[in-house]
């Protein structure tokens, strides 16, 4: 046999090799992760994963991206990139007590008109990240974090270091869809978290405060190889869109698909047969909490039935078939060593308690709210009292009660500062609030506080403005109010230390991609006191610009739904005082002009009046959210879902389920050319 010959029978004995080293390690990863079970030694498999290496090294033709060997990580990116869901990553409701759990049953069957039990599947409510894992043909191509449920960012090269996430879905049971989404939680074990912050003590860096902190900060590094070190698994629970094979028909038969298909599901996950299984099942699992290997701050009922969660569908953001069961809040008990006070953005002054550091639930606490003087005075709080703590929802610390029997007579009565602790201006209580405020407009701390809310992602979204670059920019006088924001220039950026020009080119990116934002987010940015996201839609549905809100009195403000006295009253001032008019005068020269896509009650003219819009997949030329404002600049509206209401679906790349169901209703498809065509009709 000649070279060639033999050249060519070596490297088929080597890619059957590698297919047999890499169908073991997959099929020892399985009985690992999934079953607990592990049919060989570490340092068995460990010689399995050297070997498969030594081939891969020999024969770089033999690597592919579906590789164990392949978990490693990569180099480290600039930024994460945004990704737009398949489906919506929606939240759940939250349930505090059992009565909260029956009237949710309640509520349920009153819907569907059912005297029957219905059937439920529990799940343990993993305290992790959550994140969407999408495969086309089986393989891994896109990791990211849930973010607002519609974009998360794309943080594919850290999944793919988790020996817990296939990277190609094994073929079995279950038939493997075309394209699929998985849904899950990303955690760190109890113990491997202990062992973290061991090695980030011996190392000399700074702690975790908890697991979920760890798994979220390990898991948005921009170096994937750092992720590749930390222990993160992952557990799944759902599947959002699926194309070509039939759908599961009930949850129960989703987790068993997904087992199917490599992935780990909690051993705890049941069926449960009506609401009293449900409620046996929560306090089983409340008592087995401490023992545990992950944390978890409760458990999730979903309705079994698939048929059953669409019928009910979803409340805003949250589907009605699914609860999250909170367990009761851990408790300690400490002593508060001294009350400071915080100044926030709208003034208020906020006194914290500093108290001797104690471990709630696996998170050590050394500070908590006190809310304002009457809060103080109700639960007659003093320095030096002993105090019973607990972390609100297994998150927010908060002082419960004063134990009165271990005062001993040297605990002092808390006072207010009668001037700001940050600018030195008079400090004062209005009528009617239990807040007390500075004064002070130009409070440093109130400015950066302001800055901050005002460039975040619920306001104007101003990547790259977050608290530190605010805090730099405010010291070093270069912006003064949320207009300066749009008045900095490159030189400005790169004269501050510590900046170079690729972060001076990406914020002021940014900076000019925010001239446009949505009016309801504009509104949200400002600030105004009683507005949150949920009113700031609210206004902008009723009020066509910021022009028409300007001019509303509050009690044209008060006969808008849900907009009580007081955020009239708050609204109307801020729309009054000079100081803010300035401002707002002094953003419009800067180029910021809101648009209002929502707005349901002007006349509305343009080339698209009338026609409702659904995109589908990336366009190329711009984000989903740019291609949303230019259809509502001419006219038109855009929808989540496509429906017999829909005059056009704008396929991009890789276009998801709406697209085929646009070709079942016979609705109009439009491609990225097209609908760039449409929108330069004159």
């Amino acid at each position: 046999m000649n070279s060639y010959g033999s050249d060519t029978e070596a490297k088929a004995a080597a890619a059957r090799r590698v297919t047999e080293l890499r169908e073991q390690i997959a099929y020892h990863n399985r009985r690992y992760y999934q079953f607990d079970d592990p049919e060989i030694s570490d340092a068995a498999y460990d010689r399995l994963l050297k070997e498969l290496h030594q081939w891969e090294e020999r024969y770089p033709e033999l690597v592919t991206a579906t590789s164990p060997t392949q978990r490693i990580g990569a180099a480290p990116l600039e930024k994460f990139l945004p990704f737009t869901h398949p489906t919506p990553m929606l939240s759940l409701a939250n349930a505090l007590t059992e009565d909260e759990i029956r009237e949710f049953d309640e509520r349920l069957r009153r819907l569907l008109a059912l005297a029957s039990p219905l059937d439920y599947v529990l799940e343990p409510k993993l305290d992790g990240v959550a994140v969407n894992i999408l495969y086309e043909g089986g393989i891994l191509t896109t990791g990211a974090t849930r973010g607002d449920g519609t974009t998360g960012e794309d943080v594919t090269l850290n999944i793919k270091t988790l020996a817990t996430v296939p990277l190609a879905l094994a073929k079995a049971a279950a038939p493997v869809p075309v394209r699929l989404e998985v849904r899950g939680e990303v955690v760190i074990a109890t113990a491997a978290f202990q062992r973290l912050n061991e090695e980030r003590l011996q190392a000399g860096e700074p702690v975790f405060a908890n697991p979920r902190n760890a798994a979220a900060g390990s898991l948005r590094q921009l170096d994937s190889r750092i992720t590749a070190r930390r222990p993160l698994e992952f557990f799944a629970y759902a599947i959002g869109v699926t194309e070509g094979t039939p759908r599961p028909g009930s949850q129960w038969e989703v987790l068993a698909a997904l087992k199917s298909w490599g992935f780990r599901v909690h051993p705890f996950a049941r069926p449960a047969k009506g609401i009293d299984a449900c409620l046996t099942g929560y306090r089983e699992l409340q008592e087995q909490r401490e023992t545990l290997a992950y944390e978890i701050d409760g458990m999730v009922i979903k309705v079994n039935d698939l048929r059953l969660q669409e019928a009910l569908g979803a409340i805003s953001r949250s589907p009605r078939w699914a609860l999250a069961c909170k367990f009761p809040p851990r408790q300690e008990t400490t002593v508060i060593e001294r009350i400071e006070v915080q100044v926030g953005r709208t003034g208020a002054l906020t006194p914290v308690a500093i108290m001797t550091p104690v471990r709630i639930g696996g998170v050590t606490v050394s500070r908590a709210s006190l809310h304002n003087q009457d809060e103080i005075d109700r639960k007659d709080i003093r320095v030096g009292d002993t105090v019973v703590v607990q972390r609100a929802g297994d998150v927010i610390p908060e002082v419960v009660k004063v134990i009165t029997g271990r005062r001993t007579g040297r605990e002092v009565l808390f006072v207010f500062p009668s001037h700001c602790p940050v600018c030195g201006a008079t400090v004062a209580r209005l009528p009617g609030e239990a807040a007390h405020r500075c004064q002070g407009i130009s409070c440093p701390a109130q400015l950066k506080e302001r800055l901050v809310h005002f460039a975040s992602r619920g306001g104007m979204d101003i990547e790259g403005l977050g608290e530190k670059m605010v805090s730099r920019l405010v010291e070093a006088s270069l912006i003064k109010d949320p207009a300066d924001i749009f008045l900095l220039q490159a030189g400005d950026l790169l004269a501050l230390e510590r900046t170079g020009e690729k972060s001076v080119e990406n914020l002021l990116g940014a900076i000019a991609r925010a001239k446009h934002p949505p009016f309801a987010k504009f509104i949200f940015a400002l600030g105004i006191r009683h507005v949150g996201e949920s009113m700031a839609r609210i206004l902008a549905r009723r009020y066509a610009g910021l022009k028409e809100l300007q001019a509303a009195e509050p009690e044209e403000l008060m006969t808008i739904r849900d907009v009580g006295p007081e955020a009239a009253g708050s609204i109307a001032r801020f729309f009054r005082e000079p100081a803010n008019l300035a401002v707002l005068d002094k953003l419009t020269a800067a180029g910021v002009v809101p648009v209002n896509e929502g707005y349901a009650e002007s006349p509305v003219t343009g080339p698209l009046v009338g026609k409702t819009f659904v995109i589908t997949g990336t366009l190329s030329r711009m984000t989903r959210g740019e291609a949303k404002l230019r259809i509502a600049a001419l006219g038109g509206k855009t929808a989540e879902t496509v429906s017999k209401k829909t005059d056009y679906v704008v396929a991009g790349e890789a276009p998801g389920s709406k697209l085929d169901r646009a070709k079942v209703l016979g609705i109009s498809i439009l491609d990225e050319a097209a609908f760039f065509a449409l929108l330069e009709t004159p």
